[in-house]
Formats: structure tokens, C-alpha cells, sequence
């Protein structure tokens, strides 16, 4: 490379992002949004930041074990979750209609996000909840990452929105949910759960 374009170049350690930091991991996801109609891709400081919120995940002794960020994708709502310290396995993951998380049992979220009053399961011709998620690989060093697109979801103004009215949670369940049996596909015991937030 050119050693003139280089010249007076330096490293500057606060450009430097981790997926550690939820706001910062918001702003890297958004670039990786298609663009939308009639819109333009996020280009700081040109054109604003998509409308955004995310979630930690606590378990039931209050230990972080997730992070999730939310991004306004057109009328959805793009979801990026990513756990750690968690056993291993297919776990059902959903968002629930009352945003707060009352350890152990997290039975203070209340059932899914369920607007119109649909039928659980992905794969039920009655379904899905707009809180129905696919379920996430946790991997043998307890790892485990999703991407999905909720298009029943918002972050926008609406019956729809995870950020209004009492709010809206993210749980992670025990056992993976088998997108058919109401209330929760079977999932079992809720495991983990965080409050969806809007970021700051």
C-alpha cells in the first residue's frame, strides 16, 4: 500500500468495537441491514441509526448468561441473541408479553407476545405467536448464537410493539420448544430471561 495514504494515520483505541458492548454491537448489526425500501442504510453521522433496543439475560441466580440486540428491520424486527454458560442443547427461546423478570421462575413475564391471539408454533396453521422464536444451538462450551427476523414485531408505535404498554421480555427456556404444543411448545422451565429495553 502507498506509504503517502497512510501518512499521519494513527490508531485510535475508541474505534475499536466488541460484541461485549450492546450499544456498539447495535451500531455494527445495523450496517449489515438490507437496505429498505425508500430508505438509506445507517452511515454515521449521515443518516440516523435504526430505532434499536436490547435485553441481557439473567438466570435464575441472577448470573449474565446473554445478550441480545433488536433492530427495526422495514415493519420487523431483526433479532441477534448470543449466550454463554449455558447447558447444552436446543433450547426454545421467546418473547413474553410483560417486560420483568422476577427470578427464579421468571413466571413475571407472562405468557408470549401474543397480540393476535394466534395459536403457539411456528409450525401450526393456527400459529405462531408473534413471540415465537426458532430454538438456539447451545454448543458443549455453552455457547450459542441466533439470528432471526420477528415479522409480527415492532419496536415501532402499535398493538405490535415490544416496547410498549408493560413491555416485553426475552426468555430462554430449558428444553427446545416443538413449534406445535400450546402454551410453549413443551419447553419447559424458563431458564434465563432479560427485559427488552430500548438502547441508549
Amino acid at each position: 500500500m502507498d506509504g503517502d495514504a497512510d501518512a499521519g494515520a494513527e490508531y485510535n483505541p475508541r474505534m475499536r468495537a466488541t460484541t461485549a458492548d450492546p450499544v456498539r454491537a447495535v451500531l455494527i448489526a445495523a450496517l449489515s441491514l438490507p437496505l429498505a425500501a425508500c430508505s438509506l442504510p445507517y452511515v454515521p453521522p449521515f443518516t440516523a441509526p435504526p430505532l434499536s433496543a436490547v435485553a441481557r439475560l439473567s438466570d435464575s441466580a441472577g448470573r449474565a448468561v446473554g445478550s441480545a440486540v433488536f433492530l427495526q428491520d422495514g415493519g420487523s424486527v431483526r433479532i441477534l441473541l448470543d449466550v454463554v454458560g449455558v447447558a447444552p442443547g436446543s433450547k426454545g427461546v421467546h418473547i413474553h408479553e410483560v417486560g420483568q423478570c422476577d427470578a427464579p421462575a421468571f413466571e413475571s413475564a407472562g405468557a408470549h407476545f401474543n397480540p393476535d391471539k394466534k395459536q403457539h408454533g411456528i409450525g401450526r396453521s393456527g400459529g405462531p405467536h408473534a413471540g415465537d422464536l426458532p430454538n438456539i444451538l447451545v454448543e458443549a462450551t455453552g455457547k450459542g448464537h441466533l439470528e432471526f427476523t420477528a415479522k409480527r414485531a415492532t419496536l415501532e408505535k402499535g398493538a405490535h410493539s415490544l416496547l410498549g404498554g408493560k413491555g416485553t421480555a426475552l426468555v430462554l427456556h430449558a428444553d427446545a420448544d416443538d413449534m406445535r404444543t400450546d402454551p410453549d411448545g413443551n419447553s419447559q422451565d424458563r431458564v434465563a430471561c432479560g427485559v427488552i429495553v430500548r438502547a441508549r
